[in-house]
């Protein structure tokens, strides 16, 4: 790990070829397929047969605006969600203790959360269980199409209970910058209301750095893949299902279709990311005008009130998903209307845990060499650059939301081609370093903040005693951020256990993990094999923040006891 030898550009250019070498040949990879050359299955004249195909595909405008539709509805309820619950409770209990709940709910994979709340909001789910017969009079389940609805209107619950953790816990490193609390005082002092001085005085201070997370929200929103399988509607589907649909076909052909659809993906996620880009501007000018004209909005009780509910609403739910998985995968017999099984059976899920032990393992391993690649690389990075290099490493951040910022499908298409080309479709390390692509991006952005923050008063303190950089790093900062980076390792084994689409064309079956089986099994009538599965999901992300929890506590407990005898 970080020798203090090294060349200082090395890990730069290590981490920019990780990044974009696999995004720019992949999109070069559909590029060429959509236009119909792909000598590798025998295409080798360019041609416009495939996107011709693609236009006569029927229900296509259908697919593509269900895409746009729940990707930009989804993206712009999340924000609203956390901006209306910080501008309102920041600073208060409330704000604190919401804080430490939901902070877990972001290792939790988009494919079991979505299983869960299937399991929640269906007909026969169990917030109608709970209401039935007593209030609903329904002995049966009634005949309601909530799952997979025509309007998507499930599948954007589920992304918006999924996305409001990951922009409320990039919203929360944001107000750690200095000078953040003054400016909400200030505005409360002026007679502003809590929300009302927030919005003027505090957003525009934070929104920087809370914009490229919320691009890479609508990226994936509007291309995702597993979610939508289990919640989206299927007469048709959305634009990203049906390219892999097209992709897995046994015609050949339709693979230059899909990749002529992914194209049109493309410019989906780029004409809702420029929908908020222009709805950003018309926002911005409006609350400068409401600004200059000194409007203080003194009574915003209800517009508190609503941001504490949603976000409740939105924590509640999530919660209930995980503990309906938890029962759906020991219940043996759990008939309408009843809230609680009638019968349970924990030796099915045992069997069921055998039977998925080699996915397990594969999950594991894969979780584990993605986590402890993207660590190092993140600690190697951040170690080779000086205080002075603080504001260019910060730039990079672009380049790091690179990969989260395009849509998965828009190059995982033809990164799978190249792969194939060469020999490594279906192999380990092909599906590792597709994992890599999505998964170093959150190791760094979850390690640089902690990295900055540590007084540098430590290595001043240190080098001048005459140690090495090597020496440092090992002795004074690995140690004081043994905590921060056991977290960055937790978030990076988390993010590489929930990668549905990368394993699924990438691994081309050969390479099976419980995330691609829980999403398979979603569709079928067995609900207790796909919980355990969904509950194989979260293990994996649990027990690696409980050991990034437990593991400094065991090594600093000499140290943390000398402080107790102390007082």
């Amino acid at each position: 790990m970080p020798p203090g030898n090294a060349r200082p550009d090395l890990p730069t250019v290590l981490a920019t070829g990780l990044l974009l070498g696999p995004v720019l040949a992949g999109l070069a990879g559909t590029l060429l397929p959509a236009f119909g050359y792909l000598p590798v299955l025998g295409f080798d004249t360019l041609n416009l047969d495939a996107f011709r195909q693609l236009v006569a595909t029927p229900g296509l405008s259908r697919s593509a605006a269900l895409s746009f539709g729940t990707g930009l509805a989804t993206s712009l309820l999340s924000l609203a969600i956390v901006l209306l619950f910080t501008a309102g409770w920041s600073g208060t209990k409330t704000f604190r203790r919401l804080s430490r709940f939901l902070s877990p709910l972001l290792s939790v994979p988009h494919a079991a959360a979505a299983i869960g709340l299937a399991f929640l909001i269906a007909p026969s789910g169990f917030l109608v269980r709970l209401l039935s017969p007593w209030a609903t009079g329904w002995s049966r389940p009634p005949d309601i199409l909530i799952l997979q609805d025509p309007y998507g209107l499930s599948l954007t619950f589920a992304l918006v209970a999924k996305e409001v953790p990951f922009l409320f816990l990039m919203t929360l490193a944001a107000l750690n910058r200095p000078h953040v609390q003054e400016y909400a005082k200030a505005a409360r002092s002026l007679g502003y209301g809590r929300v009302a001085g927030f919005l003027t005085a505090v957003l525009p201070q934070i929104y920087p750095l809370i914009r490229l997370p919320m691009l890479a929200v609508i990226a994936y929103a509007t291309s995702v893949v597993d979610v939508a399988e289990i919640l989206g509607p299927t007469t048709p589907p959305p634009l990203a299902p049906r390219l892999v649909q097209w992709m897995n076909d046994p015609d050949l052909a339709k693979r230059l279709m899909a990749s002529a659809g992914t194209l049109l993906q493309l410019a989906v996620s780029a004409a809702a990311l420029l929908v908020y880009l222009v709805l950003e501007k018309a926002v911005s000018a409006v609350t400068t005008a409401s600004s200059t004209r000194g409007w203080r909005f003194r009574r915003d009780r209800a517009l508190r009130g609503a941001g504490l509910v949603l976000m409740a609403l939105v924590a509640a739910a999530m919660v209930l998903s995980m503990g309906l998985l938890g029962l759906w995968s020991v219940a043996k017999s759990w008939w309408f209307p009843a809230a609680l099984p009638q019968r349970w059976d924990a030796a099915r899920a045992g069997d069921a845990i055998g039977m998925g032990g080699p996915a397990l393992l594969a999950t594991v391993l894969l979780a584990i060499a993605a986590a402890f690649a993207a660590t190092a690389l993140t600690l190697w990075l951040l170690e080779t650059r000086n205080t002075h290099q603080k504001n260019r490493s910060r730039r990079l951040n672009a380049l790091f939301f690179m990969p989260l910022l395009i849509p998965q499908i828009g190059f995982l298409f033809g990164l799978n081609m190249l792969f194939l080309v060469m020999g490594l479709n279906g192999s380990f390390f092909a599906v590792l370093l597709a994992h890599l692509v999505f998964v170093f991006p959150y190791a760094y952005l979850a390690l640089s903040d902690p990295w900055y923050r540590l007084d540098p008063r430590y290595t001043k303190a240190a080098s001048s005693l005459g140690a090495s950089q090597a020496r440092i790093f090992w002795q004074v900062r690995f140690p004081l951020l043994l905590r921060p980076v056991l977290v960055t390792f937790a978030v990076a084994a988390a993010v590489s256990v929930g990668q549905y689409l990368p394993t699924l064309l990438i691994g081309a079956g050969r390479i099976v993990t419980v995330t691609t089986e829980s999403v398979a099994l979603a569709s079928g009538g067995n609900r207790q094999v796909a919980a355990v599965y969904a509950v194989l999901q979260l293990m994996i992300p649990l027990a690696g923040f409980s050991l990034a929890a437990l593991i400094p506590s065991l090594v600093y407990r000499n140290r943390t006891a000398m402080g107790v005898s102390r007082t």
